[in-house]
């Protein structure tokens, strides 16, 4: 059975900061994209930070670039997905999802895996 489990969240003073963390379990990842999306009240779920399967190559949403850090631990048969999120900001407040099993990026379509949620609040 194919686990994703957040880790993490929290509430937090606006410049603060959070580490998530998303183990997974059940299934191989090793070739497939893993990301962390995010969903705030009324709003869509939107991309935050993809990373590819050697971890060698990331991608962020412009709104992040430069705050947040996304990385990958694939030891073994687990597969454990960081997020570093630096100066935070109350527009990051939003419940933060794990996704895997992607060969794109950017579209929760493509992906075949998720988390429960985390949630992640920034209090100004």
């Amino acid at each position: 059975q194919v686990q994703l489990v957040e880790s993490g969240g929290g509430s937090v003073q606006a410049g603060g900061s959070l580490r998530l963390a998303c183990a997974a379990s059940g299934r191989t990842f090793s070739r497939s994209v893993m990301g962390w999306f995010r969903q705030a009240p009324g709003k869509e779920r939107e991309f935050v930070a993809a990373v590819n399967w050697d971890g060698l190559r990331t991608y962020y949403a412009d709104s992040v670039k430069g705050r947040f850090t996304i990385s990958r631990d694939n030891a073994r048969n687990t597969h454990t997905l960081y997020l570093q999120m630096n100066s935070l900001k109350p527009e990051d407040t939003a419940v933060y999802y794990c996704a895997a099993g992607s060969s794109s990026v950017y579209s929760p379509a493509a992906y075949g895996y998720w988390g429960q949620g985390t949630q992640v609040t920034v209090s100004s």
